[in-house]
C-alpha cells in the first residue's frame, strides 16, 4: 500500500554519497524532494539529476533539501557523478542514496512491477518541516520530470501554509491566490488585498507583503 498525503514519510538509514544517512535527522526543519530514479548511467536519469544540480540556488531560496535514490550501489552513483556535473556544468551538492536491497524504494512504493522490471520508476515526495507528506507524482520511466513544476508545488505548498488560502490552476508565485469558502469576502478584505469576486464560492485576491 502506497503513502498518502498527510502520512509521515517513513525515515531510513542509507549508505549515499555523502556517507551514511539517517533520512529524518539528514531533513531537519527543512523542506524535502525525495526523488527516485531507476537506474544509473541512463540518458534521462543523467538529464535529471543534472537539472536538480542547476536549480541548487532555487532550492536553497526554499529551505529544500533535495535527495535522489536509485537501486544502485554507493560506487555507481560516484562513478556516474562526474558524468553528470560535466553534461550540466553544476555540481551536484545533494545526496544520491544507495538502495541495493530496494528496502527504501518499498517503503515508498517506488517499484512498479508492471513498468518492466525491478528498478525504481520516477517518483517524487514532496516533503515538509513535520515530516509530513504533502503532495507526490509518479512518471513512467521513459519521461522525464519538469522540476520547474516541482518548484512550483514546493512554492504552492508554502504559501497556502503561511496565508491560509488556496491557489489556482496554473498559479505561480506572485500571481493572486483563491480566497478559502470558509472565509467572508468581508473578511478576506481585512486579510487580503484587491479581492475580487467572480461568484460567492470563487474569489481571487493578492497577498499582503
Amino acid at each position: 500500500m502506497g503513502l498518502h498525503l498527510g502520512d509521515e514519510a517513513p525515515d531510513f538509514t542509507a549508505d549515499t554519497t555523502e556517507g551514511e544517512l539517517s533520512f529524518h535527522d539528514w531533513a531537519g526543519d527543512s523542506w524535502v524532494v525525495l526523488f527516485s530514479h531507476p537506474a544509473d548511467f541512463t540518458p534521462v536519469c543523467t538529464t535529471e539529476l543534472g537539472r536538480v544540480g542547476q536549480l541548487a540556488a532555487a532550492w536553497a531560496d526554499r529551505g529544500v533539501k533535495p535527495i535522489a535514490l536509485s537501486v544502485d550501489s554507493v560506487e555507481d552513483h560516484q562513478r556516474w557523478k562526474p558524468d553528470i556535473e560535466e553534461f550540466a556544468s553544476a555540481s551536484l551538492d545533494y545526496p544520491i542514496v544507495a538502495d541495493p536491497d530496494k528496502r527504501v524504494a518499498a517503503l515508498y512504493d517506488m517499484i512498479h512491477p508492471n513498468q518492466g522490471d525491478t528498478s525504481s520508476v520516477r517518483s517524487v515526495f514532496i516533503i515538509d518541516p513535520a515530516k509530513k507528506v504533502r503532495l507526490t507524482m509518479t512518471y513512467p520511466k521513459s519521461v522525464g520530470r519538469n522540476f520547474e513544476e516541482i518548484l512550483r508545488s514546493v512554492d504552492a505548498l508554502q504559501t497556502t501554509d503561511r496565508a491560509a488560502c488556496s491557489t489556482p490552476v496554473d498559479w505561480k508565485a506572485g500571481d493572486k491566490i483563491i480566497v478559502p469558502p470558509t472565509l467572508s469576502t468581508d473578511d478576506a478584505r481585512e486579510r487580503f488585498d484587491d479581492v475580487e469576486e467572480f461568484r460567492p464560492y470563487l474569489r481571487h485576491a493578492a497577498l499582503r507583503d
